[in-house]
């Protein structure tokens, strides 16, 4: 059995670092980082790319009906339920190399150490690319995962539309044609257990000197969409007192909404990050403005209290505007069971890798999947604490040992 996990944990690491910088090449920003939305060209080259290689290995690919893909390697019982991993291709505007994009390509490491060793599983095995993780193109985000997980919510999903108009319907056509060559399959069904690899994208690993980041659960959420309803007018003739600025209005809400969720412990995380003034001319006062809310908070009864008086507030201070608020998701906080994160740690401590216990405070695809199966992540450190950005970075070394720990999991999971 050790020769087997040796075999396993027997990853190439040079080789995983070159496919992130080869897949950094596709929506490559001019500051060193990527903006390759959901479902764009970009983002559908990508996985162009990883069935390209995945083919060249001998391995199996399919698509479904959101736009996820997965690439396959059967078991000796290949009509059991498979062992999953990995997570996303998708990045924010301005993203960086390694979020999302790390934990697929350590997933495609673990399939290829595994052909090339011959290493035989009971289960099939397979690598998933979630679409639509990031929720900057269509909100909300981690819907691929969300759709596999419940696949009775498709049509929901699909009438969701970008800042443009594109439906995610219409966006899934288009993955679908450019990837027509791959086998379709439908969407959901039974998983073993799945494991998902990441960078922190926080600081408490390279604070404390921990290679490894045993996940222990994930901070739920509450996503809104606001748009303020004011009325255009000249911006040199209209008297103050006749105007229905909405940009000031959403200020006056935007202030007010902060101080609502300003907490003494620092625990609240409350953003709003999208911030849309129409019609955007200087010489115009605006007539509407939308805005999201992203608040998160790992209590539920915190995300209950503080999310419901979200609405109140933004009646309240419209002004002469008003105001329509809609809520996107609401997510529980999530908890691991022991099963996935046990064989976690003990991989680690195997290893030799100095780990921890560690909540996530962002949100992965893990936390759908652990709705239908055991679930795990893996998290490795990343320079600073720093995500979500263009200048993200990580360690070699420290991706290379997060993909160890996450082939052995993978094989004891698979011969089970």
């Amino acid at each position: 059995m050790q020769d087997k996990l040796d075999k396993a944990a027997g990853i190439d690491g040079k080789r995983l670092w070159d496919k992130l910088m080869r897949l950094a090449e596709i929506g490559a920003t001019g500051r060193g980082g990527l903006n390759r939305q959901a479902l764009t060209p970009d983002d559908n080259e990508a996985h162009r790319v990883l069935v390209t290689w995945a083919r060249a290995l001998g391995l199996s690919c399919f698509i479904d009906d959101i736009g996820n893909l997965f690439v396959r390697r059967k078991g000796v019982r290949d009509d059991a339920p498979p062992v999953m991993f990995g997570s996303h291709l998708d990045t924010q505007p301005t993203g960086g190399k390694f979020d999302g994009i790390y934990g697929v390509l350590a997933g495609f490491e673990t399939l290829q150490t595994f052909e090339e060793a011959g290493l035989e599983t009971e289960r099939p095995i397979e690598l998933a690319v979630w679409a639509n993780e990031e929720g900057s193109r269509f909100l909300p985000g981690c819907m691929g995962s969300a759709c596999y997980a419940e696949p009775d919510k498709l049509d929901e999903w699909l009438a969701i539309t970008d800042i443009e108009g594109t439906t995610v319907k219409e966006a899934v056509a288009r993955y679908q044609t450019d990837l027509s060559d791959v086998e379709r399959r439908p969407l959901g069904g039974p998983v073993a257990a799945f494991i998902e690899a990441h960078i922190e994208q926080g600081p408490i690993l390279e604070t404390t000197g921990n290679t490894v980041g045993v996940v222990t659960g994930i901070q739920g959420a509450r996503d809104f969409r606001v748009r303020v309803l004011g009325e255009e007018a000249h911006a040199g003739t209209t008297p103050r007192g006749r105007r229905k600025d909405a940009l000031r209005a959403a200020g006056a809400i935007a202030q007010a909404l902060y101080a609502s969720m300003d907490d003494a412990d620092d625990q609240v995380r409350f953003t709003i990050g999208e911030f849309i003034v129409s019609p955007n001319s200087a010489s115009v006062v605006p007539g509407r403005v939308d805005f999201t809310i992203d608040f998160r908070n790992s209590d539920q009864e915190i995300l209950r209290r503080l999310g419901d008086q979200i609405e109140s507030i933004c009646t309240n201070h419209a002004g002469p505007c008003r105001v329509e608020v809609k809520q996107i998701r609401w997510r529980e906080p999530a908890t691991f069971s022991p099963q996935v994160p046990d064989l976690i740690g003990q991989a680690a401590e195997r290893l030799g890798l100095a780990h921890m216990l560690i909540p996530s405070g962002a949100s992965h695809d893990a936390v759908n999947l652990q709705k239908i199966c055991p679930t795990g992540m893996i998290f490795v450190p990343c320079e600073g604490g720093l995500s979500h950005n263009e200048a993200e970075n990580a360690k070699p070394e420290d991706l290379a040992a997060g993909t160890r720990v996450m082939a052995q999991v993978v094989y004891q999971l698979a011969i089970a």
